[in-house]
């Protein structure tokens, strides 16, 4: 299955060009599972642009339910609340001899309000069940702002890390010891059922992250021209090439003409069309022309689904490797090139601790495993070299096999 999630700074119109990118999409006879992250009912904003529904909803995968809608576009929206809901009554009941020892009461779930965070948690749920989903061609993803959007694809990997270091896996090899370590320590040990949950939740996050790396998973960015536009997709495209999440195309949205009879109509439109101009040298940019409005209902929509390239292709994006290049003979060092695009030197850092490297650019910060390579030297120095930022490492004479 396909993939496209759609994301953008704030106010670009994403919802919108979700839409039409759906509805362009099943002219083609693809067929198409829209899911929105958007409180409210389905057939409010998103559903509304396409047209009414046709339908009552029904199930397209376990736990996710969606309406049809015009041109066998099926949508669904994700009700985090819920899920909350759902996940906390169950965590509760897993752990209740733990409450019960400690005095607690276990809360019901008509008490039960979603924490901030939920939303993310909810989304990437119905994110992989929705790529599950029988008889889907091509799931479209209306994902929340870019900045937020990072930040949640790339959750999945950080808290797998997170459970690691606090549930390693071989210690529940001694749980049957913990009933005499309890009596000889006199305290109670860790339940069961913790590393039950921390099992389930690490398969859980496993799956999630295997839809976000897929080969078939890909990102459309939706900006208005322009230079807050601009400095927002430097910075997201940080993010995005930092975990490695590749960008199909990029939508100009509410492109105005430049041959207008206003002079500041024209004006307006020569100056994005330099910006779009700019971007299209890095990436696919779709110009989406502005109706003179906010679109507000399924004509419009279908004028934008009518553009040049709206409908997106099979996934051909390629993930670019962070390479490792063998400068032993000619410089003495291993180096390890990490593609970030529009980074400044001012954006970048980086730290060693162990067999990690912790990279952080702009308000982005991952934790990567190092090769096996590289493990064995230390880090010599680096530099930032057309949008590529190139680590040096030397390798250490007491690891590094040597030379008979």
């Amino acid at each position: 299955m396909h993939t496209l999630l759609i994301t953008g700074p704030g106010g670009a119109g994403r919802t919108t060009v979700a839409a039409a990118t759906a509805l362009a999409a099943a002219r083609q006879g693809r067929r198409v599972l829209l899911l929105s992250g958007d409180p409210g009912a389905p057939d409010d904003r998103l559903v509304g642009l396409l047209g009414p529904t046709t339908g009552p909803a029904a199930e397209v995968a376990p736990g996710l339910s969606a309406v049809p809608v015009a041109h066998g576009i099926r949508a669904a929206r994700i009700d985090s609340g819920e899920e909350f809901r759902a996940e906390l009554v169950t965590l509760q009941e897993r752990g209740a001899s733990l409450i019960g020892m400690l005095g607690g009461r276990p809360l019901g779930s008509e008490e039960l309000t979603e924490l901030p965070g939920a939303e993310q948690f909810a989304l990437l749920r119905a994110l992989r069940r929705a790529a599950s989903a029988p008889g889907v061609d091509l799931l479209i993803v209306d994902m929340p702002p870019l900045h937020q959007a990072i930040a949640t694809l790339a959750l999945p990997a950080q808290l797998r890390r997170y459970l690691a270091r606090l549930l390693p896996a071989q210690r529940q090899a001694a749980r049957a010891l913990r009933p005499v370590l309890a009596q000889l320590a006199g305290v109670p040990m860790p339940a069961q059922w913790l590393y039950e949950a921390a099992a389930r939740w690490d398969e859980e996050l496993a799956a999630v992250e295997a839809v976000v790396e897929s080969p078939a998973t890909e990102l459309r960015l939706v900006a208005e021209p322009g230079p807050a536009s601009d400095e927002a997709l430097r910075t997201g495209r940080l993010g995005l090439a930092l975990h490695r999440l590749p960008v199909a195309s990029l939508v100009a949205n509410r492109m105005v003409p430049r041959d207008s009879a206003d002079p500041w109509v024209a004006g307006l439109g020569a100056r994005q069309r330099e910006y779009a101009d700019q971007w299209a040298a890095e990436l696919t940019v779709v110009p989406l022309a502005h109706l003179g409005r906010d679109p507000r209902d399924p004509r419009d929509v279908a004028l934008l689904a009518d553009t040049d390239a709206i409908a997106p292709r099979e996934a051909a994006v390629y993930r670019r490797a962070w390479a490792v290049e063998d400068r032993l003979a000619e410089d003495g060092v291993l180096v390890w090139a990490v593609p970030l695009p529009g980074a400044r030197k001012c954006d970048l850092d980086l730290i060693r601790r162990g067999d990690e490297l912790l990279l952080t650019a702009g308000p982005y910060r991952r934790i990567v495993s190092l090769p096996s390579a590289l493990r064995r030297c230390t880090v010599s120095g680096a530099a930032l070299t057309d949008g590529e930022l190139r680590v040096r490492f030397t390798p250490d004479p007491q690891l590094w096999p040597r030379e008979r």
